[in-house]
């Protein structure tokens, strides 16, 4: 019997995507929403669309531990998409989840890196430590729970082949700017795919209090086979500018937020190699694409050939 899945912060980027995969396989979906959000013309419009997916709206929020608890009552699975400034109100649902006793999994709002094996420097360590902090509030707990390791978001970094220059909508096609050396790897999903991932882990006895790493060997590129697999798209030689740490520290310091914040986790992920600089062993998690190989997901190459 596939587990009943609340999702909360669903109306966001990645919550939206995880209540449509949901649906799509066959859960029975529920969204909390505030009552507010109806009203917003933007988010009223995706809580129209849940509802004519067959999703069932329940009205809540984090500050009211009575309606956080009557909509996890409803539920089996408790997957968290609120976003990085929320990550704290964490402990509501928590708690919630601890008085509504009838939980057998909670995915609290990860949807990064691996905040335990990270190297980060601020401000991206401040933000990291907010996650780390999520975890060790469920462990404490003694919640039943799964992390998911996504990475990279293919759709806030390929576009523009993580660089931040102002106004830049697709990948550079003259100058590139490269961190380090350009030789530690990284990895890149799309969103979809990672919403389809995480559905898989729910009724999964494999990934209970374990971490989900979505790393397909097709999605892990260093930054110099990210630029070279874009020359060979559009048939032409970029010019290459590669920062030293130096530099990148510089940029941190002197970029607005939330740029400071984007450097800083390009610092951990280019320089230090945070995202793939261990192995994942069976003690503490999974490979995603090797637990699910009937994912059909969208490689980086071929994410790329949308902006040709």
């Amino acid at each position: 019997m596939a587990s009943k899945i609340l999702v909360i912060g669903g109306t966001g980027h990645i919550g939206q995507l995880i209540v449509e995969a949901s649906v799509k396989a066959q859960h029975s979906t529920l969204a909390l929403v505030r009552e507010a959000t109806l009203s917003d013309p933007v988010k009223g419009k995706i809580v129209q669309k849940f509802k004519d997916l067959g999703v069932k709206i329940l009205h809540g929020e984090l500050n009211d531990h009575e309606s956080l608890v009557k909509a996890i009552k409803q539920a089996d699975v408790v997957i968290s998409t609120v976003g990085s400034m929320q990550i704290l109100d964490q402990t509501k649902i928590i708690s919630a989840i601890k008085e509504a006793g009838n939980v057998k999994r909670f995915l609290p709002s990860e949807f990064g890196m691996d905040v335990d094996r990270s190297n980060a420097v601020e401000p991206a360590k401040s933000t990291f430590a907010r996650k780390l902090q999520t975890r060790r509030a469920v462990e404490a707990e003694g919640i039943p729970y799964t992390y998911i390791v996504t990475n990279y978001l293919s759709g806030y970094y390929l576009p523009t082949l993580v660089q931040f220059e102002f106004g830049l909508t697709s990948p550079p096609r003259d100058k590139v700017k490269i961190f380090g050396d350009g030789n530690a790897k990284a990895v890149f999903n799309k969103e979809e795919d990672i919403a389809a991932y995480t559905i898989k882990t729910v009724d999964d006895p494999r990934t209970l209090n374990k971490t989900l790493y979505i790393n397909p060997p097709n999605n892990t590129l260093s930054m110099n086979e990210l630029v070279t697999l874009w020359e060979k798209k559009i048939g032409k030689s970029l010019e290459k500018t590669y920062l030293s740490e130096e530099q990148i520290f510089k940029s941190i310091q002197e970029s607005p937020d939330p740029i400071n914040v984007l450097m800083s986790i390009n610092h951990a992920v280019f320089v230090k190699g945070d995202q793939t600089n261990f192995t994942i062993e069976p003690s503490f998690g999974f490979e995603a694409s090797e637990l699910y190989p009937d994912v059909k997901y969208t490689s980086v190459d071929e994410y790329l050939s949308y902006f040709v």
